[in-house]
């Protein structure tokens, strides 16, 4: 982390970032000698060592190792801090623990895998929440000079061991697959314009028959089975040895050697021969074919006069169903006829009801009406016999006591006002007690805070109508004697994370016990987003405060300017991860007191 100043001046924490380029196999080989395009730096994934999001992303496989620490040559032997505990090599993603040593990503999730996980350097302890990213350590190894990965091959280029995911995309002698994705031979990149033209057996070839075009391999079964212009010779075997294979269905036809069946197949002859002799069987079977033919129309002369006969039966029976037709017709309208007339009066029917229902409702309010007066007047009946009473009694002794009763009367208002007035102040002085225990009884005094926020939704919809763009945590403490600080959030952001993140950052305020405290505040402090779901992948970020900072100087005021994560999570990613349930979220912000001295 490092600070910086919004745009309102408020002072803000930016992660470092680190480039981790993609090295996908290229897809053609125009993509091969091209230059890559610019790559913008991709920040660290926030997680914890041992957490799935810690494993590289998919981008970087082909540039981090998958295990341990980089194995490259470096031109100038790498100095023994840039070297982890564990593995020795060249430190992959730098994290440091507690105890100042430094390890792999990889080779720390491993340890922390055990139980009682200790550091193999000097045998203490290890905590997950103890371990954080060395990001100064990682911008030094990423600028060490290295040796191209291609050197064996030849390249002689030398770099920073950031460069190295872009100078393979470009190397010559960087060994990449055939770019056809069929072939599994794997060449330098130098050598692709000669494997494709002469040696990948999936090289775009074209059918000198048909001048179709298609991969080598597939050439020959091309032309054995489905190319149209390819010779083949007749299955008959007849006088003709070459046709295209696209005219050997219209040649079956007219083969000589081809079997055929006698064209009056269909009136009873079955004569199969040779096309070439089935002329000699015409001409000798004519007088067959005719008795065949005269056979078959004498049969269907017969079914036709059956057909007559059946239909002069069925157009006798047509008059009838005619009129029986025509009664069905005048009786249907005759039912829509009823038909109609049932839904109007259905509806008048139902307008009566309607005006009686309204009817009704008036009476039942007016009935109402004539209750409350009712109740009314017997009210005023029994207070006006009890003002006549009272009336009654001071018209008998009132002549009397006419002015004591009035200094009586000014007295007794005098200590009712007096009474209210008290009372007044009372109200206040419980409203201002209730208000600090509840800050006492939800107060923390061991530098942790859980904020829950409610009304999630409502909240967000707020700041992006600018209502109430920022919201404060109740205060809390790193011991009873300690510092007072508080949490304040942006739901829709503040600063560079505007409409596109939720900002969180670290507020220190001004307490009873500042004086015995030491100033500037040096405690490191975690920020995290909780996760409410199983898998309790919560989203997090720590920093040391800057001595320098306004921040974290003693409180002039009621409280210090915020410091923190402007960009500390992206709304879609809060939205649509089970960070949120019924509508609420929580926030843990925890303060590191092991090294605090009492005051």
């Amino acid at each position: 982390m490092s600070a910086g100043r919004s745009a309102e001046g408020r002072e803000v924490q930016i992660p470092l970032q680190q480039v981790a380029p993609s090295l996908a196999p290229p897809l053609s080989l125009a993509a091969q000698i091209a230059p890559p395009p610019h790559r913008q730096a991709n920040p660290w994934p926030p997680s914890d060592p041992s957490s799935p999001q810690g494993v590289p992303q998919a981008c970087d496989r082909g540039f981090l190792p998958l295990h341990g620490g980089f194995t490259d040559h470096f031109v100038e032997s790498p100095e023994a801090k840039y070297c982890c505990e564990a593995c020795r090599l060249v430190l992959c993603q730098p994290r440091q623990t507690e105890c100042g040593h430094r390890f792999c990503q990889s080779c720390i999730s491993d340890i922390l895998s055990h139980p009682n996980p200790v550091c193999p350097a000097d045998m203490e302890p290890l905590f997950k929440d103890k371990i954080f990213r060395d990001v100064c350590c990682h911008r030094e190894i990423m600028a060490l000079k290295v040796f191209c990965r291609s050197e064996a091959n030849g390249c002689q280029e030398l770099m920073s061991l950031q460069q190295v995911p872009d100078h393979l995309n470009v190397c010559l002698y960087f060994e990449v697959p055939c770019p056809l994705g069929k072939c599994k031979e794997r060449m330098m990149r130098k050598e692709i314009p000669d494997h494709l033209s002469w040696k990948c057996k999936h090289r775009e070839t074209t059918c000198e028959f048909c001048m179709t075009k298609m991969a080598l391999t597939d050439l020959q079964k091309h032309k054995e089975t489905v190319c149209p212009a390819f010779p083949v010779s007749c299955p008959n075997h007849c006088s003709f040895s070459s046709l295209l294979r696209s005219e050997l269905s219209s040649h079956q036809h007219d083969c000589p050697k081809a079997q055929v069946s006698c064209p009056f197949i269909r009136y009873g002859c079955s004569y199969k021969g040779l096309n070439q002799d089935m002329r000699e069987h015409e001409s000798a079977f004519a007088a067959e074919h005719l008795r065949l033919m005269a056979a078959r129309n004498t049969t269907l002369e017969n079914k036709v006069e059956d057909v007559k006969g059946e239909l002069l039966e069925r157009y006798k029976v047509l008059p009838g169903l005619s009129s029986r037709l025509s009664e069905l017709e005048s009786h249907n309208e005759e039912l829509r006829e009823k038909n109609r007339q049932m839904e109007q009066k259905v509806a008048t029917m139902q307008k009566l009801m309607s005006s009686h229902s309204e009817k009704l409702l008036e009476v039942e309010l007016e009935l109402r009406s004539l209750r409350l007066v009712r109740d009314e007047v017997e009210n005023l009946r029994g207070t006006l016999e009890n003002v006549r009473t009272r009336l009654n009694a001071l018209e008998q002794g009132g002549r009397s006591g006419t002015s004591t009763a009035t200094h009586t009367l000014a007295s007794l208002e005098t200590q009712l006002n007096r009474h209210d007035d008290m009372l007044s102040v009372h109200e206040i002085r419980l409203a201002d007690m209730d208000l600090r225990f509840q800050v006492l009884e939800t107060a923390s005094f061991n530098g942790t805070l859980i904020w829950k926020i409610r009304d999630y939704k409502r909240r967000k919809q707020e700041a992006v109508a600018s209502k109430t763009l920022s919201l404060y945590s109740q205060p809390f403490y790193t011991g009873y004697f300690g510092y007072k600080m508080c949490a304040r959030v942006y739901l829709n952001g503040d600063g560079m994370g505007k409409g596109t993140h939720l900002s969180l950052f670290f507020v220190v305020m001004r307490g009873e016990y500042d004086a015995l405290l030491p100033w500037p505040f040096k405690q490191k402090v975690t920020l995290m987003l909780m996760d409410q779901g199983a898998s309790r992948k919560h989203l997090g970020d720590a920093f040391k405060p800057d001595p320098n900072s306004s921040s974290f100087r003693r409180p002039a005021a009621e409280m210090n300017i915020a410091s923190g994560c402007p960009l500390f999570v992206s709304q879609s990613v809060l939205e649509n991860g089970s960070y949120i349930k019924d509508d609420t979220i929580f926030i843990k912000v925890t303060v590191d007191t092991s090294d605090l001295p009492d005051p």
